[in-house]
């Protein structure tokens, strides 16, 4: 069969590597992809928000299945143009990505149907968010609604930071539109957690947990970016963790989607702080999570096309996940000066070392060929280096051990990701 995946990031490239395994596949495109990509698939230069030119070139080439990668063209309606057109595709329709496209609208969800979370107020005049943060109890957190590239959150520490952040996300427009409703919401302390699950509408199964690293810097300190890195499994995933979430999170979501009128299907990742009173949600992403596949993927055992095709016919009830007993981490080596400004087009060495070095994988995020054929940077996020170990500690120092294979000027990365295995 011949597969079409939409998206330009480390998340694709783990897609792309996770399809090009399944042997029903012949024929790998990626729109628009980039220079790691490219070893899977044949790139197309068509941007992932052009639906008309994407689904024309479906139909021109006979594509069996499109899969979406990115968050833009769900939360936009490109599931939509395609089942238009017959087109088997898999992702969220537009009136289920809200989910992800819209903070106000899932706070609201989960407020109505009980699904735990924090406490919250939405506002579109920022007269109003000021004025209620007046009473409010700090630390506190902004929200854009819509999408900002996973950077839309500011916690707060002070009133005086938060009325700073008001202004930076709604008259400032920092985020463009996406800061044209805000929520505002407790804070909340614990551990994070990210779980991602296959969803057919009605039947969910999750994925083996995965922690993001957000910050930019050691220590959690600097800007939110897209993610520095990530580990799986979480040690603080327990058992009863799981049991609670499967009971009162995800098939509550799923059931309150259906409900609705907008049924889920497609890969529905939920953030989780596990709080003193329990776990709850943070925040819930219509997709793949970047860089969570990077560290998930390699370890799913299932063909990946298997499943997706049984969300797409409804038959996901049939599907057994399974997972290797391992670890996994990823660690991302970065533009120096991500996520604000940084140069560019820098030589990337070191990436051949990689090849037949069996649980050692670098997916590439932002790069690209030169006029030369040779690979450079072309992003804040260059590279994702994961690698796999019998558990969390031997995987973390793999991965590290492998970030010293790669070089380029302006290479920089965090020092501590997974570091909270060794306090777990």
């Amino acid at each position: 069969m011949k597969v079409l995946i939409v998206g330009s990031g480390g998340r694709e490239h783990a897609i792309a590597w996770s399809v090009a395994k399944s042997p029903k596949v012949d024929k790998i495109y990626c729109a628009p992809g980039n220079a790691g990509i490219a070893e899977f698939a044949e790139c197309v230069n068509i941007k992932a928000m052009e639906f008309d030119k994407l689904v024309a070139f479906a139909k021109e080439n006979a594509i069996d299945l499109t899969i979406i990668g990115m968050d833009d063209p769900l939360v936009g309606g490109v599931v939509d143009a395609f089942e238009s057109e017959g087109l088997r595709v898999f992702g969220p329709r537009k009136n289920a990505a809200i989910i992800e496209g819209s903070k106000a609208f899932s706070k609201d969800l989960m407020k109505k149907y009980k699904i735990p979370t924090a406490a919250y107020e939405n506002f579109t005049d920022p007269d109003e968010a000021i004025k209620y943060l007046e009473t409010a109890k700090m630390p506190i957190v902004l929200k854009a609604d819509g999408l900002a590239l996973g950077k839309g959150v500011l916690i707060c520490n002070t009133l005086e930071e938060a009325k700073e952040g008001v202004k930076t996300l709604m008259l400032d427009k920092q985020f463009g539109d996406a800061g044209n409703e805000i929520v505002i919401e407790e804070f909340m302390t614990g551990r994070e957690v990210s779980v991602l699950a296959f969803c057919d509408g009605k039947t969910i199964k999750c994925m083996t947990s995965a922690q993001d690293h957000k910050r930019a810097k050691d220590g959690d300190q600097g800007l939110n970016t897209g993610g520095m890195g990530t580990f799986s499994p979480s040690p603080f995933y327990n058992d009863e963790v799981e049991a609670f979430c499967e009971k009162y999170v995800y098939q509550s979501t799923i059931d309150a989607m259906a409900s609705e009128g907008r049924p889920f299907t497609g890969i529905l990742f939920t953030g989780l702080m596990i709080t003193e009173d329990g776990p709850k949600v943070l925040e819930y992403n219509a997709r793949f999570g970047d860089p969570e596949a990077q560290v998930v993927l390699p370890r799913m055992k299932n063909d990946i096309i298997d499943v997706m095709e049984a969300c797409i016919d409804g038959k996901l009830s049939d599907v057994e996940l399974e997972f290797e007993d391992n670890a996994a981490v990823c660690v991302v080596l970065a533009s120096d000066g991500y996520p604000e400004k940084y140069d560019k087009g820098f030589e990337i060495k070191g990436l051949d070392t990689f090849k037949d070095k069996d649980g050692y994988y670098v997916f590439h995020a932002g790069t690209k060929f030169d006029d030369n054929g040779k690979i450079v940077t072309n992003g804040g996020r260059v590279l994702g280096v994961t690698a796999k170990g019998k558990d969390l500690k031997e995987a973390r120092a793999n991965a590290y051990k492998a970030t010293e294979w790669i070089d380029f000027d302006n290479k920089y990365m965090r020092h501590d990701i997974g570091k909270a295995i060794d306090e777990a």
